[in-house]
């Protein structure tokens, strides 16, 4: 099932639906109204199995809105926190693997669908860049979650945004992470969670974003140094994870770009869906167009694989790449 976050007219708050080929489905008289719109969603994903039949039921044969009339918004609008990885995929280099790290994203930056990046309107940090990237959504209390029983922690899967501002080379401003990254708008989420039923393997699903039609991130999960269930165990040993909890898996840096006033952006996630937004800079500043050809982006084929072999077999999907 896909979970959307929507309202038909603007000033309303927004409502829970499911996503279908025939459009929305209101599923408010179906579910825990929560005090808004991101514990509504937490209460649908704790009380999913008991939902499910009746769930089910409305996604067949619900009335449903075209898409086109509705509004969508973050399918979770201010999770608890939002945890990011930090190069996290082989990408084009012939190097050991890196370590396993996180950071921790400011939740109040999140906006979804439709919205738009507005960049801080103050000259100190360089360049602002976009990183494409697929989040967990997680379910909970979970705690010391070993990476064998990683699906007990992970209700679905959305697509994520991780907008970075940056300083000299890879420092980020202030040459902290989650400073640069952690700016208003800089955490788009969306369109929709997808139940984790509906993915076989989070770890072989192909990435792709557009900045003004032209494609830059273009790689496959299946490159990730970390897997999903790493991540799970990872996170889940550092703290506790609650129910809304979002976990970003990290992007391809071969793919990387500036972001800059007026542009249009579009990612998109096989087996998720896409979302478009607007980007404005109140300060009209400008870099290079295209794809990042300094230390983070050393080849622009990112579609290939990276991942070295292992035990003798080569572990990779069909498509390629990524970070974090």
């Amino acid at each position: 099932m896909k979970f959307v976050l929507y309202n038909a007219e603007l000033g309303l708050e927004r409502l829970p639906g499911l996503l279908t080929d025939r459009g929305v489905v209101d599923i408010s008289d179906l579910v825990r109204k929560g005090h808004d719109p991101q514990r509504t969603m937490c209460n649908i994903i704790d009380d999913y199995e008991t939902l499910r039949p009746r769930l089910a039921e409305a996604e067949a044969q619900g009335t449903a809105v075209p898409l086109k009339q509705v509004s969508l918004g973050p399918p979770l609008p201010r999770p608890g926190k939002m945890l990011n990885c930090i190069g996290n995929y082989w990408e084009n280099r012939d190097r050991d693997p890196g370590p396993l790290n996180m950071f921790l994203k400011n939740p109040d930056a999140v906006i979804g669908p439709g919205d738009t990046i507005r960049l801080p309107n103050f000259d100190e940090p360089s360049s602002f860049m976009h990183e494409a990237e697929l989040a967990l959504v997680m379910k909970g209390p979970s705690k010391d979650v070993p990476a064998e029983r990683w699906r007990d922690a992970v209700f679905g899967y959305t697509a994520a945004i991780d907008v970075t501002a940056r300083g000299e080379g890879r420092y980020t401003w202030k040459k902290m992470s989650w400073l640069g990254k952690s700016f208003d708008t800089f955490a788009p989420l969306g369109p929709c969670i997808v139940t984790a039923d509906e993915i076989e393997n989070p770890n072989d699903l192909h990435v792709r974003f557009w900045n003004d039609g032209e494609l830059r991130h273009d790689y496959s999960t299946s490159d990730m140094e970390h897997t999903v269930p790493e991540l799970v165990a990872f996170s889940t040993k550092l703290m506790t994870i609650n129910t809304g909890d979002v976990i970003s898996c990290g992007t391809n840096h071969e793919g990387l770009g500036y972001l800059q006033d007026s542009e249009t952006v579009r990612i998109h996630i096989e087996g998720i869906g896409e979302m478009t937004l607007g980007v404005v800079d109140p300060l009209k500043r400008r870099w290079e167009r295209g794809v990042y050809m300094g230390k983070d982006s050393t080849n622009h084929a990112a579609i290939r694989q990276h991942k070295p072999e292992l035990e003798g077999t080569l572990r990779c999907g069909q498509h390629g790449g990524g970070a974090g």
